[in-house]
């Protein structure tokens, strides 16, 4: 039997990156495209192809979802601050993700698995929050034979930008005692731990839609994803 092909969104963010970095412990994954809006030089060795592709040409279906595809793995996401508006947040962690569901569904890509944030809630008064729920919903409704909902706290790791949010919660994390109860789920995550728990959950779920006809939804929260992502 031949190894799992995937296809990452947002491979060049956090958790994406993490992602690559992390790929090679897990050998059931043979091949994993990643989208890039810039040109990468291609190694014929590595079981990582980067594709230059645009969400313009993607929408107008000049590009479309791979052949062959096992599971779509979305790690998109950005800030109002660094999109610049509401509209422009919306439109990267709402429209292109939905967009990249519903080109999967067509395909009959069997799996999907996005990141999204603790306190994900259609319903909340917080506009990033809710659009975090609305993302969810709409993929929920789309009913993939298995859907992964990964909902980290705080993310930490070695980014490209310095997040003031980010490293107030590093310090915050040496000295609120998340150990009690009900407080871990809210302690600041690496990245590494999401993108462990991403990979792992990917190859679970593939394994569950050849059980059952009934689509498979599965939420991870970020206490969980502690653990997950302790090692393999």
């Amino acid at each position: 039997m031949s190894g799992y092909k995937i296809l990452l969104l947002g491979g060049t963010g956090l958790v994406g990156s993490e992602v690559l970095k992390v790929l090679p412990l897990f050998k059931k994954i043979e091949k994993v495209f990643v989208w890039a809006r810039i040109e990468s030089p291609a190694h014929s060795d590595s079981p990582i192809e980067i594709q230059t592709v645009t969400w313009d040409s993607f929408s107008s279906g000049k590009v479309q979802i791979p052949e062959g595809i096992d599971a779509v793995v979305c790690c998109l996401g950005t800030t109002i601050a660094k999109a610049g508006s509401q509209e422009k947040f919306r439109e990267v962690d709402y429209e292109y993700p939905l967009l990249a569901g519903r080109k999967a569904k067509e395909a009959g890509v069997p799996a999907f698995l996005i990141v999204t944030a603790m306190g994900a809630n259609s319903g909340s008064f917080v506009f990033y929050n809710r659009v975090k729920g609305d993302i969810e919903n709409a993929l929920i409704d789309l009913k993939f034979p298995y859907l992964g909902i990964f909902r980290p706290s705080l993310l930490v790791g070695d980014r490209k930008e310095t997040r003031i949010g980010e490293k107030l919660g590093e310090a915050i994390a040496t000295i609120i005692p998340f150990s009690l109860v009900g407080m871990r789920k809210y302690k600041p995550i690496y990245a590494q731990f999401v993108a462990i728990s991403l990979l792992k959950s990917l190859t679970a779920g593939l394994e569950k839609t050849k059980e059952t006809t009934t689509p498979q939804l599965e939420i991870i929260e970020s206490d969980q994803m502690l653990d997950l992502g302790k090692g393999l």
